[in-house]
């Protein structure tokens, strides 16, 4: 694959990536300076909606490879209609070392994994191969610029996009040391009140990266979500707020995640999933990323399709069973129009590709082309 560049480069840092990307397809759409979708399909016109937005198709791309207002304005000009910004915090964090991205290479004949199986444990092959279907680690540790920089930059992102466009800001609370579970949830009411300064119509706030301690996620504990969602709301009154989740294997965790949020008005639609937690090593059986606390990464791309589409089928019976009014944003391993139109029957009313438009820019128009 070497005759392909993806608009993020896994061969340079985070930090070369923001200052001199987006790279590849992405790179030439912001050099034409045509607009929104430049380079190809023009819609007739919104068709569809995303929380109450007009879209033209309601398919993007997800936190994590948009990392600022250039990497989003070329996502609109190469047809994905929902572009999410990276997400952000209330203060500046650092990267996790270099390297962040390898090739996942998973036993299964398909590439993929299935949440809770041994293999997560026992170690994932992680190289430099990259094959498609592709799978990649994700091992980033969500950085964010300060709110001085990302706020002007966000405005810039927002501004950009076109007719039946729009652009996605993602946040999330900050754990420090010694910090209290108020503070902890102050922290995210905070972060969405900047978030609301940038003229954002609608955001997503995620739960789903490790908060405390190894391999915990703050979607693990509902009540809590709940009671950050309640005061994230106080901030940002009607703007609506989506909430993005890891795989949730039990369906009563599940049902109480719906049930204190959305069943309380504070939340209206969920989007998942975002990666799965597994341990990643080399030909040798070694660590394959360096560095402490980094034997296990998020994967996603091909290897968590199947995940995803499950978590999206669970939450629309769960919407059906309880009669409630919220939305399903399905996400993970989509790399051709079949797997977005299979999330869209599984019940996601949109759907978005991070790895999978990383390395096929044109992978919205193709969407579009096969409808």
């Amino acid at each position: 694959m070497s005759d392909f560049e993806p608009f993020y480069d896994v061969s340079r840092s985070y930090e070369d990536n923001y200052e001199q990307g987006p790279f590849g397809a992405f790179a030439e759409a912001l050099k034409d300076g045509n607009g929104a979708d430049a380079a190809g399909t023009t819609s007739e016109g919104a068709s569809a909606s995303f929380l109450g937005q007009p879209v033209n198709l309601p398919f993007g791309i997800p936190a994590g490879p948009l990392l600022n207002s250039r990497f989003t304005t070329a996502a609109f000009r190469m047809g994905f209609d929902l572009a999410t910004y990276k997400t952000v915090r209330s203060r500046a964090w650092g990267c996790n070392p270099f390297p962040n991205v390898l090739a996942v290479h998973p036993k299964a004949a398909d590439g993929s994994l299935t949440p809770g199986s041994a293999e997560l444990d026992e170690g994932v092959l992680a190289d430099t191969n990259y094959e498609q279907p592709i799978s990649i680690s994700n091992s980033f540790g969500v950085p964010s610029q300060s709110p001085d920089a990302w706020q002007p930059d966000m405005r810039a992102a927002i501004e950009a996009a076109g007719p039946g466009q729009v652009l996605v800001p993602s946040f999330q609370g900050s754990r420090v040391e010694g910090m209290s579970e108020e503070e902890y949830i102050a922290d995210h009411a905070t972060t969405a009140r900047l978030v609301k300064e940038t003229g954002a119509k609608l955001m997503v706030m995620n739960t789903s990266c490790p908060n405390e301690g190894h391999n915990r996620l703050l979607c693990h504990n509902p009540l809590l979500v709940g009671r950050i969602t309640e005061a994230v709301k106080q901030e940002i009154g009607d703007i609506p707020l989506m909430v993005k989740l890891a795989y949730i294997p039990s369906d009563g965790d599940l049902e109480l995640m719906v049930r204190s949020t959305v069943g309380h008005g504070t939340v209206q639609g969920f989007s998942t999933i975002n990666t799965i937690s597994a341990k990643l090593v080399d030909a040798n059986g070694n660590q394959a990323l360096p560095g402490a606390g980094r034997d296990r990464s998020g994967v996603c791309g091909n290897a968590i399709r199947g995940a995803g589409l499950d978590m999206v089928a669970r939450l629309a019976a769960i919407r059906e069973k309880l009669g409630l009014d919220f939305k399903i944003n399905g996400v993970g391993g989509v790399v051709s129009p079949a797997d977005y139109q299979a999330y869209r029957n599984a019940g996601a009313d949109s759907v978005m590709s991070a790895t999978g438009a990383m390395w096929d820019a044109e992978l919205a128009h193709k969407i579009k082309a096969s409808r």
